[in-house]
């Protein structure tokens, strides 16, 4: 089980990377988001920044339904993200180095080649 501090310190951790002020947490690389925390919103109350859930960029819509159908326990989506290469992610659902994993999966998708140095991790 992981929390908004495991992601972000392992955000922080990948160069050029930066914490966008937020009621949560919200990371960039190169102006491009690759994992913040989910802003819930339910029709009639006010927005809720979820601290539980994450927001990650995960390329495009095959790699999302992957997650969304081998994983419907971690993985699951909102209207709101309908088109977008965007899942939401349960924290509690997952362990430290998955998280680390998907982190940096998401942050290669969105650093420029000229940036990316020689961060370890899945192909971009």
């Amino acid at each position: 089980m992981v929390d908004a501090e495991d992601v972000r310190r392992l955000a922080l951790a990948l160069p050029h990377t930066v914490e966008i002020p937020s009621d949560g947490f919200d990371f960039r690389v190169a102006d491009k988001g690759f994992v913040w925390s989910y802003p819930e919103r339910v029709p009639g109350k006010p927005r809720v920044i979820r601290l539980d859930i994450a927001v990650l960029y995960v390329g495009d819509e095959a790699e999302k339904q992957a997650l969304l159908l081998g994983e419907p326990d971690v993985f699951f989506t909102t209207p709101g993200y309908d088109g977008l290469p965007l899942v939401l992610l349960r924290l509690a659902q997952i362990d430290l180095g998955r998280l680390g994993e998907l982190v940096t999966d998401a942050w290669r998708m969105r650093v420029p080649e000229a940036l990316r140095g020689g961060v370890q991790g899945a192909d971009a």
